[in-house]
């Protein structure tokens, strides 16, 4: 059974999210810090809930730069605690998130 690997609830649909963003592969520092193959690879497994709201408190340049990894997502205050209280909702609950 799949996992969202941020908050853990299990029977959810899924969505990939690149740790390194997609828009940021192509820039000179990109690619001078990492191989293709890392960007297209590195792939974690988010609930819609966890990956909107890392889209909505992340820019892609500090995504890139300082949260490209699982527990550097973890580590981020506002996600650390959005994870903790989504964690503790039953699986089929969709938080309603601000755009």
């Amino acid at each position: 059974m799949l996992l969202c690997e941020l908050c853990g609830r299990k029977q959810l649909a899924l969505t990939r999210h690149h740790l390194f963003p997609r828009s940021r592969q192509k820039k000179p520092r990109f690619q001078r810090l990492h191989t293709k193959q890392e960007g297209m690879t590195e792939i974690a497994m988010l609930c819609k809930g966890c990956h909107g709201f890392v889209h909505q408190i992340l820019t892609e340049k500090e995504l890139e730069q300082s949260y490209h990894s699982i527990g550097a997502l973890r580590e981020h205050p506002a996600i650390s605690k959005f994870v903790e209280w989504l964690s503790k909702k039953p699986p089929g609950f969709e938080p309603q998130l601000r755009r």
